[in-house]
């Protein structure tokens, strides 16, 4: 492969491993929440859920799979280096 080209696949392989890492880690959050609370983390238009457990749900489950993203795509541009 020449030099032009690798970096647009380092891209496409890193972005298509972070996709499925970050659904993973989704699927891996809601097994969690569901666990610990015993139902699933509610949806954003959820009426019956408070705003607390709402704004709870989103910035754990943002948090994780933005930290699980960074770390995969990482690891992958390690990795086609």
């Amino acid at each position: 492969m020449d030099k032009s080209t690798q970096p647009t696949v380092s891209k496409l392989i890193g972005t298509a491993i972070a996709l499925a890492a970050a659904m993973a880690a989704q699927k891996t959050v809601s097994g969690i929440w569901k666990a610990m609370s015993g139902h699933k983390p509610p949806n954003d238009d959820d009426a019956d859920a408070g705003l607390v457990e709402v704004a709870a749900a989103a910035v754990i489950t943002g948090a994780i799979v933005a930290l699980v993203r960074v770390l995969v795509i990482r690891a992958a541009a390690r990795a086609l280096r």
